[in-house]
């Protein structure tokens, strides 16, 4: 009982520190001057929570308090089917009844997704920890928007073009980190992403710089625009071609249903490389590369395969997100980014992909949901991966492989 009693007072004092800085103290300006606020509830609960934790953390692990903290079940493949299509059943209607602004939070959900699952081949899959994927994001993004500012290319045009460039780009940083793994892989991968946001910062003349490209068109229907009016004069929109009364959210539901077709896709696709010779060959990688060496598998060409397909998948996301924002900066591929990506590949299930699907969805959507919370979104965040890391390392849906049990 002392022990457990000093190491809660040690907890709850280092939660005082970390907490009075971002919970306590809050500056505001009156007239032209700084003025600072205290806000000491916020700390005191924080330090209660920790403290009262800490004391009874001891006997919820030992199992002495009749307290067994829930876990998910693991889903069998047919299962796994299911919930699939129920979520598929669900994304098909939700247009239909959600408002405006939640089709567009889903919208941007869905780009999560595709970014989730593209993500999930090279950590999940080939067990290579990727801390850049966000530069390979930021490739498809910028290839839409320069070939359509410079060129004139519509969307249709430059999704494979993206998807070809990010994959390209994926290929030439597999060869420097073919030799290394672990904390040396994550810290090349991390430098390459950074590298990327520089470029598109400093080259100005082809880029913009800071002030990005802007301008960028939505994506049509078969060539004809969803618009008020046609950009072409005599041209005609979709509304027109239907009799329909133009509204705003046509466009929005257009590219809801859009981005939920690229989530089919990625996902059709990961799910038969993964049963192919390809996808045994990255799970081989993954448990033991000198096993793999031994079974006569070819390292480089597995995690060359990995780093481009996977990247391949983020430019696709990257153009379909410059389509709908109309407008792409290097702010927008910080490396937070690449953090939340893999922060969803971690919370989901590491080389689960209905479990990456779930977690991008919850950490895409519950934040917009709690807009009143949003200067606490990273601690909140934060604590959350923290208490997902203690409750259920392996993920909310953990991958299961199909195995065959011999009779007793």
């Amino acid at each position: 009982m002392p022990v457990t009693f000093k190491n809660a007072v040690a907890a709850a004092l280092v939660t005082a520190v970390l907490t009075i800085p971002l919970l306590g103290m809050q500056l505001r300006f009156e007239g032209y001057r700084v003025v600072l606020n205290t806000h000491w509830t916020p700390v005191l609960v924080a330090m209660l929570a920790v403290f009262v934790f800490q004391m009874i953390k001891p006997a919820l692990v030992r199992g002495k308090a009749g307290i067994k903290l829930p876990a998910l079940p693991r889903l069998q493949p047919r299962s796994q089917r299911m919930a699939v299509s129920l979520l598929l059943l669900v994304a098909l209607v939700w247009p239909f009844f959600g408002s405006r602004g939640y089709v567009d939070v889903m919208t941007l959900a869905l780009i999560y997704v595709v970014l989730g699952l593209g993500l999930n081949i090279v950590v999940g899959f080939a067990g290579l920890l990727d801390l850049g994927y966000v530069g390979f994001y930021a490739v498809g993004a910028y290839t839409y928007a320069l070939l359509n500012q410079y060129f004139g290319l519509t969307f249709w045009e430059c999704v494979p073009l993206a998807a070809a460039a990010s994959a390209t780009f994926g290929f030439l940083l597999g060869f420097p980190v073919l030799r290394l793994r672990g904390d040396y892989l994550a810290i090349v991968t991390l430098g390459f992403g950074e590298i990327i946001r520089l470029l598109l910062n400093n080259m100005t003349g082809l880029t913009g710089g800071p002030d990005g490209v802007s301008g960028i068109p939505k994506p049509t229907v078969f060539g004809i625009e969803m618009a008020r009016s046609a950009s072409v004069e005599g041209g005609t929109t979709f509304h027109e071609l239907l009799g329909l009364t133009y509204q705003g959210s046509h466009m929005v539901i257009f590219l809801y249903f859009l981005a939920l077709l690229m989530v089919l896709f990625t996902y059709f696709v990961t799910s038969r490389l993964l049963r192919m010779p390809m996808g045994r060959a990255w799970e081989a990688l993954r448990e033991d590369e000198i096993a793999c060496r031994s079974l006569g598998i070819n390292p480089t060409k597995v995690k060359l395969s990995a780093f481009t397909l996977g990247a391949a998948f983020a430019g696709l996301a990257g153009s379909f997100f410059a389509a709908r924002q109309g407008l792409v900066t290097p702010e927008s591929f910080t490396f937070i980014e690449s953090a939340l990506i893999l922060a969803i590949v971690v919370l989901g299930g590491m080389g689960s992909q209905l479990g990456v699907i779930l977690a991008a969805i919850l950490l895409t959507v519950l934040p917009e949901l709690a807009r009143s919370f949003a200067e606490y979104r990273m601690l909140i965040f934060g604590l959350v991966m923290v208490l997902m890391m203690m409750w259920r390392p392996q993920g909310l849906l953990p991958a299961t492989r199909p195995h065959v049990e011999l009779p007793q």
